[in-house]
């Protein structure tokens, strides 16, 4: 059974993921950086082929994650919109919902200039707001567990997600 970080994007998934596997032993893998990894930055991913593009990117590797078991898997901050997605990981793992409030998520991600879905909008704040209003009810809907971070250090949260996932 794989654990499967999803949230908004600064909510802390690739930290809480590193975290959860050194505390389960598991091994790590954050989506976006396989990603980079295979295909090149994702900005340029974004900006050259499209933000669809991306999506089936995330799909494919979605598809190659869930036949594994026994990891951690940090996701993108859109990885979970797409239904296909959802219902690839939770054959084999528990998602969990990192959720965070909008003035955590905003003072996060506020210093980060390479956020595809935030880039060179100068309106941050609002996007950002516009996509946390978007995405709340499809993280809601799609996890096994969500875990507040507000107020947590990224162990608290880690310490939390490898509780509730004794449950798995």
């Amino acid at each position: 059974m794989n654990i499967v970080l999803c949230g908004m994007m600064g909510v802390g998934k690739s930290t809480v993921g590193i975290r959860v596997a050194g505390l389960t032993r598991r091994k790590w893998v954050d989506t976006d950086i396989l990603i980079e990894n295979r295909y090149g930055k994702i900005p340029d991913i974004f900006e050259y082929y499209g933000e669809a593009h991306f999506r089936a990117l995330e799909t494919e590797l979605v598809s190659e994650l869930a036949k594994e078991d026994g990891l951690v898997i940090s996701t993108g901050g859109g990885l979970v919109l797409k239904p296909e997605n959802n219902e690839l990981l939770k054959r084999n793992g528990k998602l969990f919902f990192l959720r965070a409030s909008f003035e955590t998520l905003l003072t996060r991600v506020r210093a980060d200039e390479t956020r595809p879905l935030l880039k060179d909008t100068g309106k941050t704040a609002e996007r950002l707001g516009q996509l946390l209003a978007e995405r709340t009810p499809v993280y809601e809907l799609v996890a096994d567990f969500i875990v507040d971070t507000d107020g947590k250090t990224a162990e608290e949260t880690a310490r939390e997600v490898v509780r509730l996932a004794g449950a798995m």
